[in-house]
């Protein structure tokens, strides 16, 4: 089954999260870089903490935490650098160290080194140039997860919807590399599954089609930060993650031919939204 992953600093929502089957909870600490890359685009920055990370490792008892760090860096006027952050987040409780917008092998070594085999391990593969450099990138021993970003990689690459990346065969490319090489992997994220622009049933079927190990749980699936209400939160991720789980096991029943003429209907749909 899927790793579902969710992005939250609160606790509560951490708790409700785990309760409805959130395999991951992820604190997203990255910035350095990020407004300039993504500047005017409709995505959150949401700068959690190393104190983030220890109250959601205390808030839960059977999802692991994820922790996205900083790309490769050293240290700034008021910031420490990579290893200083890295150190912090695991000992903070970080269970998987995710190392973001990398662009050489170098990064790669060293962030792994970095880590240390204190935590596990997942790279963020979001850049032109470490889609470019996969085949050495997996040659390296220590890398335990795949994540393909799409909102980067499609930023970079000019594009208008993310998604272009999973129609044009990009991330399917991808996958048979690094399935090849026994790495889970997971792309993108997920919607509700009747809705967002491309509905979340679609790109469902297209991780089992795929292989895909991880899904994120994007903020269209549940926005808990606009929700003062937890009861109404707690309402969305059981019949949300309930519904996901339904439909991955009957995905996982359909036969090939099935699962094919969804690709074909996810790139025509995706073909409609960008010539809108």
């Amino acid at each position: 089954m899927l790793k579902l992953m969710y992005i939250t600093n609160r606790p509560a929502v951490a708790r409700i999260a785990e309760q409805a089957g959130v395999d991951w909870l992820f604190l997203d600490m990255e910035f350095i870089g990020k407004a300039a890359r993504q500047g005017g685009m409709d995505t959150v920055q949401n700068h959690h903490t190393v104190a983030d990370v220890a109250n959601i490792r205390s808030a839960i008892s059977q999802s692991e935490v994820l922790v996205r760090v900083n790309p490769i860096h050293e240290a700034l006027a008021d910031y420490p650098s990579s290893a200083e952050e890295i150190d912090a987040v695991i000992k903070a409780g970080a269970d998987i160290v995710m190392l973001p917008y990398f662009k050489t092998i170098d990064e790669v070594r060293r962030f792994i080194a970095l880590v240390g085999g204190r935590a596990k391990t997942c790279l963020l593969l979001e850049t032109v140039e470490a889609a470019a450099l996969v085949d050495e990138i997996l040659a390296l021993k220590g890398i335990d997860f795949i994540h393909i970003g799409l909102n980067d990689m499609h930023l970079q690459l000019g594009m208008k919807f993310m998604f272009e990346l999973l129609a044009n065969g990009t991330v399917e490319r991808l996958a048979e590399k690094i399935k090849a090489n026994g790495i889970p992997f997971g792309f993108g994220g997920i919607a509700q599954l009747n809705t967002g622009m491309l509905p979340g049933a679609a790109v469902l079927k297209e991780h089992v089609r795929l292989g895909s190990s991880m899904v994120i749980l994007s903020r269209s699936f549940c926005n808990s930060e606009a929700i003062g209400d937890l009861d109404e939160v707690r309402r969305i991720f059981s019949e949300g993650v309930s519904a996901i789980r339904a439909l991955e096991r009957e995905a996982q029943r359909m036969p090939s031919a099935e699962l094919e003429k969804n690709r074909e209907a996810v790139a025509l749909a995706v073909n409609r939204i960008v010539k809108k």
